[in-house]
C-alpha cells in the first residue's frame, strides 16, 4: 500500500517543481548583464535543523525559516504565539486558553486535547531545551534571531514527541560587540506593546544580554448580560530573558539563559451559540466585540514561568562536546465562563441566552506545582568533513500537579467540584547521526535513537459536581511506559551548484498518554504509543543567479495506534483514543525572490490530505444541537469518524508577502504586506456542518520611515477584519472561539 501511495506523490515532485520555477519567473526577470555587475542576491539563510550551522539548501528536509524582520511584523498587534499560524506551509495553531496553551498542528498531525498534562506531537525547542508542557509552548516571541519551522518526523535528535515536527526559536545571543535597541507601539484596543534590548562586552571574554517585552491590551469586548460585569479581552503581558555568555579560550564557550513571564489576563472569549443549527461559520449579526457572559467578572487567566537554560560547549580539538541543561517551571490559574452565555433554561423563558443555554458551565484549571529537568550530552565533529557525526545521551524528568474546579454561577459563582491530577514523567534515550559524502555531488545521512518512556498518574476526585458523575472518586493510579527506536535517513544529490535534490524516510514516536480529567466523567483513559512513518522527496534551488530560492516536498506517512482526544461532547469528557492508523499526504512549497533591488517577494504553500482508518471507531458528540454528517453507532451512540480528515488540519495553507524599501531623502522609506490563508476544517473528530472551521484569509501592512536609530512605522493587522474560527465548544451549546479583530497602530523604535 505505501509503494502504490509513495510513488504518485514521487511523480509529481518533478511537477511540482515545474510549478516553483514558473512561479518565480512570474515574479523576477530574466537575468541580464546589467543584472550581473549589479550582483544583486538573496541573502543565504543558515539553520541549526541538525544542531549544526548549514545553509537551509544544504538540509535534506521541508522547512521554513522565518527572519527578525519576519517575526516582529507578524507580531506587531500583540497578539500571542498563535501569529504563527498558516504563516508557513503546514503549519496551524490554536487554543481554547487564549494567550496560554497554544496547540500545535503540522501537515494536520496534532492534538485537541485542552487538559494541562497533554502531550503534543509538534516539539517546541527554545534555545535547545524543549518545552515539554503545552502552557510553557505559549512563551512570549522576543528578541528572537529566528524561527524554525522543521516538517516531518524529527526521530533523531530532537527531545521527545516529535512525530509531526519541531518548532524552533533562537533568541538573539551576546556578542563581543555592543549593541540595543527599544521600540514602542500603541494600537487599537489601547494595546500597547514595549521590547528592547541591551548588549555587548563588560569584560575579556564575558558578554551579557538584557532583553525584555511588555504588551497591554485593554477590554474590548463588551459585556452586555443583563446585570452582569466583567468585559473581556484585555491582558497584561511581561517576559525577559537575561543571557551571560563566558568564552575564556577558544576552546570553551558557556551560555547561561535565566527567563520567565508574568501573565495576568488573556483568558479566551467563549461566545455562547456563535453558530447556529444547520449552517457552518458565524450566525447572522454575530459580532465577536460584544459577549453576553453572566461569570465575565470572575474570570481570570494568571501565568508565572521561570527557567534556567545552560549551553556549555568544549572543544577538544578533532571533537566537540556539548552539554545543554534546562529547568523550566510554571505554574497557571485559568477561570472561565465556558457557556459563554448567561442563566439556563430551567431559569425560564428569558432567563437565559443567547440562544438555548440548557445550565450554567463554568471550571477552571490550574498547575499547582510543576518543574521540568532535561540534559542532554552530545559529541560531534569539529571541521566538517567526509564524514560528519554527532552521538548523545538524553534525561528528561517531570513533575506535574493539577488542580480542576467547577463553580455554580447561578449561586454567585459558589464552588461546586474538585479533581486533582499528579503526574510523573521520567525518560531517557541515546542518539546519533551519521553523514557521509560518497561522492562530491551525493551525501547520505543516517540516524538513530533509542527512547525509554516511563508515566505515573494518580486522579482523585473529592468533591463531585452536581451532574454527570458518581460522587467523590479515586484515587486513581495508571502508568505506562514504552521502548522505541525512532531515526532517519537521508541521500541528497546535488544536481549542480544550485540545486539539490533528496529523498528521506522518517521515524516519529510519541511516548504513551494518559488522560484523567475526572472531574465530571469518572474514566482515567491511556493511549498507547503513537508511530509515524513517513517518506519524502524534495528539491532545493537557487535561480537567476542568486535572486531566487525556491524548495518543493512532496510526503507521505502513515501513523500506527494514532493517538487522538476525544473532547467535549454531551459527556463535556476528555478521553484517549488509539486509531488502528492515520495517513497523510501532500506537497509544501516555499518561495523567495528578490524582484528588484527594492523589491523581495515570498510565498508558502501546502496541501494536506489527512485521513483516520479505523473502520470500528466511535467519538463522542456534541450535546448542542449541532447536524452530524457521520454515521452513529447504535450501541455506542458516538460518531463513526473512519475516513474523517484529521481534526483542526485544513488541506490548503498558503501565504505570501512583498516588501518594498529604497532610499529616501536621508533616510529609506518601506513598505510590506502580508497574507495568510487556511481552508475549511473540522474542528472535532466527528464532523458536523456547525462545528466546520470556514477558510479565511488574513492580511496584514505596515509602512514607515528610517532615518540613522531612529524608525517609524504604522501598521495593520487583520487589516479586512476576517472572522475566522478558531475552535469551538461543543457539549452544552453552540459556542465558539475566534481570531483576532482588526488592529490598526503606530511605531517607534530606536536601534544602536
Amino acid at each position: 500500500m505505501i509503494k502504490n501511495k509513495v510513488l504518485p506523490m514521487l511523480k509529481s515532485a518533478s511537477a511540482t517543481s515545474s510549478l516553483a520555477l514558473l512561479i518565480c519567473l512570474s515574479f523576477a526577470p530574466g537575468a541580464s548583464a546589467q543584472e550581473e555587475e549589479t550582483g544583486l542576491q538573496l541573502e543565504t539563510v543558515t539553520v541549526t535543523a541538525t544542531k549544526k550551522e548549514e545553509n537551509i539548501k544544504d538540509v535534506p528536509s521541508s522547512l521554513t525559516a522565518l527572519s527578525e524582520e519576519q517575526i516582529d511584523a507578524f507580531g506587531a498587534a500583540g497578539d500571542d504565539i498563535q501569529f504563527l499560524s498558516a504563516r508557513v506551509p503546514s503549519l496551524v495553531i490554536e487554543s481554547s486558553f487564549g494567550r496560554i496553551f497554544p496547540r500545535p498542528y503540522i501537515r494536520g498531525l496534532g492534538n485537541t486535547d485542552f487538559d494541562l498534562n497533554a502531550s503534543q506531537p509538534v516539539s517546541f525547542i527554545y534555545d535547545e531545551v524543549v518545552f515539554e508542557n503545552p502552557v510553557l509552548k505559549g512563551f512570549p516571541v522576543f528578541d528572537t534571531q529566528q524561527i524554525e519551522v522543521l516538517r516531518g518526523p524529527q526521530g533523531t535528535l530532537f527531545g521527545r514527541n516529535t512525530p509531526a515536527g519541531v518548532i524552533k526559536f533562537d533568541s538573539v545571543k551576546p556578542t563581543d560587540e555592543f549593541d540595543a535597541y527599544v521600540k514602542g507601539s500603541y494600537a487599537s484596543f489601547d494595546t500597547v506593546q514595549l521590547e528592547g534590548a541591551i548588549g555587548g562586552p563588560i569584560s575579556d571574554g564575558i558578554s551579557v544580554r538584557l532583553s525584555a517585552q511588555y504588551q497591554e491590551r485593554d477590554d474590548y469586548i463588551d459585556n452586555q448580560a443583563i446585570g452582569a460585569a466583567g468585559d473581556a479581552g484585555g491582558y497584561e503581558d511581561f517576559a525577559w530573558r537575561a543571557q551571560v555568555l563566558f568564552e575564556p579560550n577558544e576552546q570553551f564557550d558557556w551560555l547561561l539563559n535565566a527567563h520567565g513571564r508574568s501573565l495576568d489576563g488573556g483568558q479566551v472569549s467563549f461566545q455562547a451559540n456563535a453558530f447556529e443549527t444547520g449552517r457552518s461559520g458565524p450566525r447572522s449579526g454575530f459580532d465577536r466585540e460584544i459577549s453576553f457572559s453572566d461569570a465575565a467578572a470572575d474570570s481570570v487567566l494568571d501565568t508565572d514561568t521561570f527557567g534556567i537554560t545552560s549551553k556549555a560547549e568544549y572543544d577538544f580539538g578533532s571533537v566537540t562536546g556539548t552539554y545543554v541543561f534546562g529547568y523550566e517551571s510554571v505554574e497557571v490559574f485559568s477561570r472561565g465562563d465556558v457557556d459563554g452565555g448567561f442563566g439556563a433554561a430551567f431559569l425560564g423563558e428569558g432567563n437565559f441566552g443567547p440562544g438555548f443555554i440548557p445550565f450554567p458551565a463554568e471550571t477552571a484549571d490550574a498547575i499547582d506545582d510543576h518543574q521540568q529537568i532535561t540534559h542532554e550530552f552530545r559529541l560531534s565533529n569539529s571541521e566538517d568533513g567526509v564524514l560528519d557525526w554527532t552521538v548523545g545521551l538524553y534525561l528528561f524528568d517531570e513533575e506535574l500537579d493539577i488542580a480542576s474546579f467547577n463553580f455554580d454561577t447561578i449561586a454567585g459563582g459558589a464552588p461546586n467540584g474538585e479533581a486533582f491530577q499528579s503526574q510523573d514523567t521520567e525518560a531517557w534515550a541515546l542518539f546519533g547521526s551519521a553523514s557521509y559524502e560518497f561522492t562530491d555531488r551525493l551525501t547520505g545521512t543516517v540516524g538513530l535513537r533509542y527512547s525509554d518512556d516511563s508515566k505515573d498518574f494518580t486522579a482523585i476526585r473529592p468533591i463531585a459536581p452536581f451532574v454527570g458523575t458518581a460522587g467523590a472518586l479515586g484515587p486513581i493510579s495508571v502508568s505506562v511506559g514504552d521502548e522505541q527506536v525512532s531515526g532517519d535517513l537521508n541521500l541528497t544529490y546535488a544536481v549542480d551548484d544550485n540545486t539539490n535534490i533528496y529523498g528521506r524516510y522518517a521515524r516519529g514516536y510519541r511516548a504513551p498518554s494518559i488522560q484523567g480529567r475526572i472531574l465530571f466523567g469518572d474514566a482515567v483513559t491511556t493511549a498507547d504509543s503513537e508511530i509515524v512513518d513517513s517518506f519524502e522527496a524534495g528539491v532545493k534551488s537557487t535561480l537567476l543567479d542568486g535572486r531566487v530560492d525556491a524548495n518543493a516536498a512532496v510526503f507521505y506517512y502513515e501513523v500506527s495506534d494514532q493517538q487522538l482526544t476525544a473532547i467535549g461532547g454531551a459527556g463535556n469528557f476528555n478521553q484517549l483514543l488509539n486509531a488502528d492508523k492515520g495517513v497523510g499526504q501532500g506537497f509544501e512549497l516555499d518561495i523567495r525572490a528578490l524582484v528588484t533591488e527594492e523589491l523581495t517577494f515570498s510565498a508558502g504553500v501546502s496541501y494536506n490530505d489527512t485521513e483516520i482508518q479505523d473502520s470500528g471507531l466511535t467519538a463522542g458528540i456534541c450535546g448542542s444541537p449541532c447536524t452530524v454528517l457521520d454515521p452513529i453507532d447504535p450501541v455506542t451512540g458516538g460518531a463513526l469518524i473512519d475516513g474523517n480528515p484529521f481534526p483542526q488540519a485544513p488541506e490548503w495553507i498558503a501565504n505570501f508577502a512583498f516588501d518594498y524599501r529604497r532610499p529616501f531623502l536621508q533616510g529609506e522609506v518601506f513598505a510590506s504586506t502580508d497574507w495568510s490563508y487556511r481552508s475549511d476544517a473540522n474542528v472535532f473528530l466527528y464532523e458536523s456542518v456547525e462545528f466546520t472551521s470556514d477558510g479565511w484569509w488574513e492580511g496584514g501592512v505596515s509602512v514607515g520611515y528610517a532615518q540613522g536609530p531612529w524608525t517609524a512605522t504604522a501598521f495593520g493587522r487583520n487589516i479586512t477584519d476576517e472572522v475566522g474560527v478558531v475552535s469551538a465548544i461543543d457539549f452544552n451549546n453552540l459556542s465558539g472561539i475566534f481570531n483576532q479583530p482588526r488592529v490598526y497602530g503606530v511605531e517607534i523604535g530606536w536601534a544602536f
